[in-house]
């Protein structure tokens, strides 16, 4: 990889990826802003137009386009702004493209505030057999499935909904690893700040928030059926009543959540990235219920660090076809290290203009929360 360091394995920091926009291992067709520059990831654009298209799908051994031409139902354009309705299924070429190395590949998750409006995102490249994977030494467009679920969307060229890593090799870390890491500076925090032993096994296990510690009260979100169009754009423009159902803590223990609905919790541990790692949140076990626990999974390099300690993560959680029962404490996620290729000049945090840096539980951006 001309003029990067071709040694080591794990995941690109801000300033190589800032490298790679120079060697035009990324590309877009507009110049990339400084705010799509995260500690570890970069953010992608939404191109000029959006497709409704019949069903979700993958290329395999095709071209998008191609497969495109057999499931398009009409054009939107988002020049000026338009309406995605919930429930239906859009593919938006992205503004940002790949030229990677042989040696790189990439991986891209939803953002934050994505996961938290129950939009359904995953990037489909060409002639691939997986979403969000895009394979190394791939030269090509990028495109954007999009599903909003419990919400109609209005959205806009330049906009970002998800993010994209860089990698090269084998960026995780063992458990051993983990763990080491762990006794130098603690990964998990108690309600009191006091570090927790943490329990691994592919990554550091973390659970859900049931009862609130404190001072009581909301535990939880759950969306409304009926609601008014959310402009993406309108960041801080909404209030959370007119979306939003409160959920306080039980009576008992626990709670059964309904199937396909959407709910927004917190987990019970306050978690923290070492500015020199980044993080994944993934599924413990397939077999632990019918339900998605996540759809925004990934933690930016120094999540939870600096003038904190630890911060809570946000579980986006649908349950399917039966009601499930969740208790307090209930393990519900793991944490999937990863190692940096070097350390990132910027972590995450207020410096950066984080949202999320110091969170509670917290909806997106787009609300303004009773306590702000």
């Amino acid at each position: 990889m001309e003029g990067m360091r071709k040694t080591g394995k794990g995941v690109f920091p801000i300033q190589l990826i800032k490298h790679a926009v120079q060697k035009g291992f990324i590309q877009a067709r507009e110049p990339i802003r400084s705010d799509q520059y995260q500690p570890s990831s970069i953010d992608l654009r939404l191109g000029e137009k959006a497709y409704r298209i019949r069903s979700s799908f993958l290329p395999q051994k095709r071209k998008v386009e191609e497969i495109l031409g057999e499931l398009e139902m009409y054009e939107i354009d988002l020049k000026k702004g338009a309406i995605l309705e919930k429930g239906n299924v859009y593919l938006i070429p992205l503004l940002e493209e790949l030229n990677l190395p042989e040696d790189v590949y990439a991986r891209a998750n939803p953002k934050s505030s994505t996961g938290r409006l129950d939009i359904f995102t995953r990037v489909i490249t060409d002639n691939s057999h997986r979403f969000e994977d895009v394979a190394a030494g791939y030269r090509g467009k990028l495109y954007l499935e999009v599903v909003p679920r419990s919400f109609t969307i209005k959205l806009k060229t330049g906009l970002c909904l998800n993010q994209l890593r860089l990698f090269r090799g084998d960026s995780s870390l063992s458990d051993i690893e983990i763990a080491k890491i762990h006794e130098e500076s603690p990964l998990l925090y108690c309600y009191s700040r006091e570090s927790i032993v943490p329990v691994l096994n592919d990554g550091l296990f973390v659970s859900i928030e049931v009862v609130k510690e404190g001072n009581g009260g909301v535990i939880g979100y759950m969306a409304k059926k009926n609601s008014t169009v959310i402009d993406l754009s309108n960041v801080g423009g909404y209030r959370v009543r007119d979306f939003w159902d409160p959920i306080t803590s039980p009576e008992e223990n626990f709670l059964i959540l309904e199937p396909e609905e959407f709910y927004i919790f917190a987990s019970k541990e306050r978690v923290r990235v070492p500015v020199d790692c980044a993080a994944e949140m993934a599924e413990y076990d397939a077999g632990s219920g019918e339900l998605r626990t996540h759809y925004a999974g990934f933690f930016d390099s120094g999540f939870g660090g600096g003038s904190v300690e630890g911060t809570k993560a946000v579980l986006e959680v649908r349950p399917h076809d039966v009601p499930f029962r969740i208790e307090d404490g209930q393990i519900f996620f793991k944490l999937r290290y990863e190692r940096m290729l070097e350390t990132p000049n910027v972590a995450y945090g207020e410096k950066l203009g984080s949202n999320y840096f110091n969170q509670g539980l917290r909806l997106s951006k787009h609300f303004v929360m009773e306590s702000e």
